[in-house]
C-alpha cells in the first residue's frame, strides 16, 4: 500500500481544519450570494440561493446601514473566498495525490445531511462512504476495489438521540433537496416508522442504531428524536463500531466535515459482519466487499505501525463472546494465506 506524500497529508490537515471552521461560521450557503436592494429611502441586504427545482430563493437579511449585519456580509465574502480555496485543495488531493472521492450523488447526500446538523448531533457516517474517507485520514492509498456503493449509511446511538434535546430538520425534505424523487421506504410492519429512504435511481439512505437489547428487536425500527422524523434500524455489533468515533473529511465539493468510526474498529467490525452478510439475499457481493475493506484497513494500520490500536480493538471484540469470536475467525480464514499469516502474527492470535 503506497503512502501519500507528506505534502498532501499536510494539505489534508489544513483542509480538515478550514472545513470545520467554516461549518461553525455561517448559516448561509457559500453557493449563494448577498445582494443589496433599494426600497424607498433605504437599502436592504437579501440572500439569493438556487432552489433544487430551478429558479432562486431570496431571503431577507436586514438593512445595509446596520453595522452588525453588514459586518456579517463582509465576513461571508471571506468565507466564500475560503470555499473556493478549499475546493482547490480537494481537487489537488484527488487529482495529484490520487485520494478517493465519493460518487457525486453520494457526496451530495452526505453534504446535505451534514448541513442539516446530523454530525453536530453526534451522528456517525458508516459504510463504504466512510471507508472512502480513511485513505486521506491515514495518508495511504487504499484499494479502490472495495469502494463501490449505491447507498449511504448513517448511525446514531438511541440514547444520544434522546439526550441531545435537539433535532435536525426533516430528513425527507433534506434528501429531496438533493433529489426530489427521494421517498420513504415504509417498514412492512411499522408503517409509520421510516429508517430507509430511496431515490428513483435506486440510491438508498439508511439510518441505523445499535441493538443493545434482545435479538428479536433487530427488525423493529426505533424512533430517533434527533433525526428529523427518521427512525433507525437496530443492528447487532453496531455499538462496538460507534464507540469513540473520529473526525474526517469527505473529499467532495469544498470538503465535507464528517464523523466516522475509528479505523481499527471499522476494520474489526467489517471482519465480523462479512461472515453474517454471506447469509443475506445479496450476501456474496456484500460479504466480499466487507472483507476486502477489513483486510485493507488492517494491513494499512500495520503498515502505519498502529498495530497496538488494531490489537486492542480486536481483543475487545474477541472478548465479547463466542458469536463474535466465531465470526472473527471465519473472517480471517477468508483472507489469502499470506495476508492471514501476516495479520495473525501482528495480532498474536
Amino acid at each position: 500500500m503506497k503512502r501519500v506524500d507528506h505534502t498532501y497529508q499536510t494539505l489534508y490537515s489544513e483542509l480538515a481544519q478550514r472545513a470545520l471552521d467554516a461549518e461553525f461560521s455561517s448559516e448561509f450557503s457559500v453557493e449563494g450570494r448577498f445582494v443589496s436592494q433599494q426600497s424607498g429611502a433605504r437599502r436592504y441586504w437579501y440572500f439569493d440561493e438556487a432552489k433544487s427545482g430551478g429558479g432562486k430563493r431570496r431571503r431577507y437579511v436586514g438593512p445595509v446601514n446596520d453595522p452588525e449585519i453588514t459586518k456579517r456580509v463582509e465576513t461571508f465574502k471571506d468565507l466564500k473566498a475560503d470555499y473556493r480555496a478549499r475546493r482547490k485543495l480537494v481537487s489537488t488531493l484527488v487529482r495529484e495525490a490520487y485520494l478517493p472521492r465519493p460518487e457525486s450523488f453520494a457526496g451530495d447526500v452526505v453534504q446535505a445531511l451534514a448541513a442539516a446538523g446530523f454530525f453536530r448531533l453526534r451522528g456517525v457516517l458508516i459504510g463504504t462512504v466512510a471507508y472512502q474517507a480513511y485513505g486521506a485520514l491515514l495518508g495511504l492509498r487504499l484499494p479502490e476495489t472495495a469502494m463501490q456503493t449505491g447507498d449511504a449509511d448513517f448511525a446514531q446511538f438511541h440514547s444520544i438521540s434522546v439526550a441531545v434535546e435537539d433535532e435536525m430538520g426533516s430528513v425527507l425534505e433534506t434528501l429531496r433537496g438533493v433529489d426530489p424523487t427521494f421517498r420513504e421506504v415504509p417498514h412492512p410492519t411499522y408503517i409509520r416508522r421510516t429508517a430507509t429512504y430511496a431515490s428513483r435511481s435506486g440510491f438508498r439512505v439508511e439510518f441505523l442504531t445499535p441493538n443493545t437489547g434482545s435479538a428479536d428487536r433487530d427488525g423493529v425500527p426505533w424512533p430517533m428524536p434527533a433525526l428529523g422524523g427518521a427512525s433507525a434500524q437496530p443492528i447487532s455489533f453496531l455499538d462496538f463500531l460507534l464507540y469513540e468515533p473520529v473526525r474526517a473529511v469527505v473529499l467532495h465539493g469544498a470538503g465535507v466535515p464528517v464523523v466516522v468510526p475509528a479505523p481499527e474498529r471499522y476494520a474489526v467490525h467489517k471482519l465480523i459482519v462479512g461472515s453474517r452478510h454471506r447469509n443475506d439475499r445479496d450476501g456474496t457481493a456484500k460479504s466480499g466487499k466487507d472483507r476486502r475493506q477489513a483486510q485493507a484497513l488492517m494491513e494499512a494500520l500495520i503498515d502505519l505501525r498502529r498495530t497496538a490500536d488494531l490489537a486492542d480493538a480486536y481483543m475487545e471484540a474477541f472478548n465479547r463472546g463466542p458469536a463474535w469470536r466465531e465470526a472473527m475467525k471465519e473472517g480471517l480464514f477468508s483472507f489469502d494465506p499470506a495476508s492471514r499469516e501476516r495479520l495473525q502474527r501482528a495480532l498474536d492470535v
